[in-house]
């Protein structure tokens, strides 16, 4: 009789956070003392964030720390941190992707590397999951761009459709889950204005990370079960907390997959 437990596969996610988000003499995030502990940096490429410089110097740190460099893309919303959606064309989505993917991939060429994925920031986001048209528009983009460059986008209880569209298009997707968000039974946020929707309980935030990696359900904000297929964890560091909850979350992760 064989009394062994199961032992559920671990996932080793990814963890991937916003940087490069200082601008000029505005400083912004902590990326010097996250950048140890994360797998992948979503650079910002100048239009929601970001300038040359902060550029070079978050590439720089990036390759120093042996970290995955992806280009971090927004509707060209300087004042709104490109949070506010805009009314842009299928070609004007792809032109300005093209235009910040190309001044990232620029100074990584110079400085040995390359961009190696493309995650949309922000409303450029949250519209291409909300409207499969704009989704459409960006994995185009992309593709025209570098056939084969990845995209990341947010891993959802049904992810059916977004991969059947870049199985088509030729793109390959990147899905993302959080660790600090409440989601709704469907595996979308839960909106920043509902109470709840940010998990600030450290302990919360690194058991949600664990069943991710363990490929377990959360609890949705209704009480159901949520499925998510997420291969990379968004992180955020802009602030003493947030590092303290990456190094934590890096901690519990690389522990979880010991033998």
């Amino acid at each position: 009789m064989n009394n062994h437990k199961r032992v559920r596969p671990v996932k080793r996610l990814l963890l991937n956070c916003d940087m490069g988000e200082s601008f000029g003499s505005w400083r912004m995030g902590l990326d010097a003392e996250v950048m140890p502990y994360i797998d992948c940096a979503n650079i910002a490429c100048g239009y929601h964030a970001g300038d040359p410089g902060t550029m070079r110097r978050t590439v720089a740190l990036a390759l120093e720390h042996g970290v995955t460099i992806g280009a971090h893309p927004a509707y060209p919303d300087l004042v709104g941190f490109g949070r506010r959606s805009m009314a842009c064309s299928n070609e004007e989505i792809r032109d300005l992707l093209h235009y910040q993917i190309g001044a990232l991939e620029g100074i990584c060429k110079v400085l040995g590397s390359r961009v190696a994925y493309v995650k949309p920031h922000g409303a450029l986001y949250n519209d291409m999951m909300a409207d499969p048209l704009k989704l459409r528009a960006v994995l185009e983009a992309v593709a025209a761009y570098d056939t084969g460059l990845p995209v990341m986008l947010m891993a959802t209880a049904d992810d059916s459709a977004a991969r059947a569209l870049g199985e088509a298009i030729g793109v390959p997707l990147w899905f993302e889950a959080f660790a600090d968000r409440a989601y709704t039974a469907s595996g979308h946020l839960v909106s920043r204005r509902l109470p709840g929707a940010v998990h600030h309980d450290p302990a919360l935030v690194i058991e949600q990370a664990l069943r991710l990696a363990r490929g377990e359900a959360l609890v949705a904000d209704d009480g159901s079960a949520v499925q998510l297929d997420a291969g990379t964890l968004c992180v955020h560091g802009d602030n003493d907390s947030s590092v303290a909850a990456v190094r934590q979350i890096r901690q519990a992760l690389d522990a979880l997959e010991q033998p």
